[in-house]
């Protein structure tokens, strides 16, 4: 698929003459480093019930930041009025903020190195940009969902949803690199509701969030369309299966879990733990810190031997896949866990500097990896997980075949509901549907199912993991981080794995019902 260009409505906007004047007045107050980022970022939500259309939002945040190194501490400003005039006023700003910063700095501030990147362009892998189809037309999508999903016997209401976003950015530094970049992203959904005779339920589509444009919704399979024909014509029967199923015996059960829903684990268990400033301390006052900490590198045995993770900003079609970050670093892929054992975290320039020894011998003064991102012009950019999955087996089973294995266990599909500690280590989730499974056959439904573990017993007792065929990206538009808060779009890959000997809750025990 070739890459359409940039908007040229973006490219109209006078972005780089903003960045001259921006970094010409930091360089002439002295500053060692300066960086200039302007941000168009558009984003549209509609959402539907029952056959009506009941809000539909499109929103656009404009406006550019200066971030400068100087007297060895940090300054940020950010405005948005697209004048020379407060182009310089926003520099003289980061630069005051700076010189009050550095009487609290005790330690410098130095940045990784990085190639400079001259005047290069990039721009996601899409078909359709969403915000080219015209309001009316999504919205008799959505509506059009919901109206099928209710003709199931089972179903009393049904909402559908899609959100899309258009991210424009230009980067711009005193050391020569000049980025423009434009990404689209995706999420639509739907859900089923209804009543048992002593439940209410629902099923939701387990369709991934992806960076596509409408041919997601759209488009055949070739264009990488999601069946939404074959989902709504059996979420219905989903659900009516799963009021009337039994509720599960708690005890302990093997696993075999769907990317579906082993994509949100991923994320809390392994995507937080691996950032190097959770790591080190840096987000213990909001988001918690990490068990996976920074003496424990190369030792730490995360899990089994057919482990291995990786973080990717380069991989087609990933939330966080993006071709330059936001401290002007070109994306790249590496390794997290291997063979089971952590040996890589995330970070980006300031702790690539920090910590040189993770670049590896080509890079003695070190170099970030690429994970520095602000959702706005108006928030400074910092360290944000990368698209952090795990790695098939090449010739390795398919699903069927790991269900095969298993006398007595579960299959799990979908996510929903979570809760993880503050060190991403003890955890409880659930999901979509839990289908019993006995002498290696699926049985039919189960509810009021979490499964719950510490991370390194979680994936020290995977067993196996599926082929390249059963890998699939998940992902979640809503990863929050910081203060102030920021929020970040990332894809998890999975293939189905099998675990041996998880605990399983059952929730309605567990909340004394």
């Amino acid at each position: 698929m070739s890459r359409p260009e940039v908007d040229p409505s973006f490219l109209a906007l006078p972005f780089r003459h903003l960045g001259e004047v921006s970094l010409a007045r930091a360089v002439e107050l002295g500053v060692t480093h300066a960086d200039f980022r302007f941000e168009r970022v558009r984003s549209q939500h509609l959402r539907a019930r029952d056959g009506v259309l009941q809000s539909a939002s499109d929103v656009e945040d404009l406006g550019f930041a200066v971030r400068v190194v100087h007297r060895g501490a940090w300054g940020f400003a950010s405005g948005v009025v697209l004048t020379p005039e407060e182009a310089r006023r926003v520099a003289e700003a980061a630069v005051s903020v700076a010189e009050v910063a550095a009487a609290m700095t005790t330690t410098p501030v130095r940045i990784a190195p990085e190639p400079t990147y001259d005047d290069v362009t990039w721009v996601s892998s899409y078909a359709v940009n969403p915000f080219d189809v015209p309001t009316a037309e999504k919205a008799a999508v959505l509506t059009g969902w919901t109206e099928r999903l209710r003709t199931g016997a089972a179903v009393d209401h049904a909402t559908a949803f899609v959100m899309a976003v258009q991210e424009n950015k230009y980067y711009a530094d005193t050391a020569g690199t000049r980025t423009t970049q434009q990404r689209v992203r995706m999420q639509p959904g739907f859900e089923a509701m209804g009543t048992g005779a002593d439940t209410f339920d629902s099923m939701a589509s387990i369709a991934p969030p992806v960076g596509r444009g409408w041919e997601y919704v759209a488009g055949s399979a070739a264009d990488g369309a999601w069946d939404w024909d074959a989902e709504i014509e059996e979420v219905p029967e989903l659900l009516a299966e799963k009021l009337k199923a039994p509720s599960v015996e708690a005890g302990t059960y093997d696993l075999v879990i769907h990317p579906s829903n082993l994509w949100l684990t991923i994320h809390e268990s392994i995507g937080h733990a691996t950032e190097l400033d959770r790591a080190l301390g840096y987000e213990a006052n909001y988001a918690g810190t990490s068990f996976a900490t920074y003496d424990k590198l190369g030792t730490l045995q995360y899990g089994s031997p057919v482990m291995n993770v990786t973080g990717d900003r380069t991989v087609e079609h990933g939330l966080a896949t993006v071709g330059y970050d936001d401290e002007g670093v070109q994306t790249q892929a590496w390794d997290i866990v291997k063979d089971g054992v952590l040996v890589g975290y995330q970070l980006d320039r300031p702790m690539g500097a920090m910590k040189p020894e993770l670049a590896g011998p080509e890079h003695p003064e070190g170099r970030s990896n690429g994970c520095a991102y602000a959702d706005s012009s108006g928030h400074i950019p910092i360290q944000r997980m990368a698209n952090v999955s795990l790695q098939p087996a090449p010739d390795g089973p398919s699903t069927e075949e790991l269900i095969g294995r298993v006398e007595r266990g579960l299959y799990v599909v979908g996510d929903k509901s979570w809760s993880i500690d503050m060190q991403r280590f003890n955890f409880q989730f659930t999901g979509q549907r839990f289908y019993a499974i006995r002498d290696g056959e699926l049985a039919g439904q189960v509810r009021d199912v979490a499964y719950q573990a510490t991370t390194t017993d979680f994936w020290g007792s995977m067993e196996a993991v599926g082929g390249p065929q059963t890998w699939q990206l998940g992902g979640a538009f809503n990863c929050g981080k910081a203060q102030p808060g920021q929020v970040a779009a990332v894809s998890h890959g999975c293939p189905t794995a099998l675990f041996r000997g998880v605990r399983i809750l059952n929730t309605t025990q567990e909340g004394g019902q």
